[in-house]
């Protein structure tokens, strides 16, 4: 496989894997949420090996470095290969804070009751 010599920013988030479809890369683009050198880009942006790319996918913003470009998508094993993951344990952090937010319920338990969502606002407010 060769390497290219370069490969839009939309291209590349979504090859290795960090958006589902090229459509979400670019419009995280368009929305400002991808940010090189402090600025946010646009999809057509041509990336460079060895830049930071941060990725805001709330709660987290991943800290990427690219190793290698590449414009096909990749299978989830090889993506170490191109990216080098940089983002730190406090924000990694926040994903679990977000998932213990969330009530677990049984399938097929219907509505909260009164009683249950009183529950819940007790336990959210005690969060934060």
């Amino acid at each position: 496989m060769s390497v290219p010599e370069k490969v839009r920013i939309d291209k590349w988030l979504w090859a290795v894997r960090i958006y589902k479809t090229r459509t979400m890369a670019a419009e995280a683009c368009k929305k400002g949420r991808i940010i090189i050198n402090g600025m946010e880009v646009k999809p057509s942006r041509e990336l460079k090996e060895g830049e930071i790319v941060f990725v805001r996918k709330l709660p987290v913003v991943y800290t990427l470095q690219v190793k290698e470009l590449v414009h096909n998508r990749l299978p989830a094993q090889r993506v170490k290969e191109f990216v080098n993951d940089l983002t730190s344990p406090e924000e990694l952090e926040k994903l679990k804070i977000n998932e213990e937010a969330f009530f677990k319920r049984d399938r097929g338990a219907g509505r909260p009751t009164k009683k249950d969502r009183r529950l819940l606002d007790d336990i959210r407010n005690s969060n934060g």
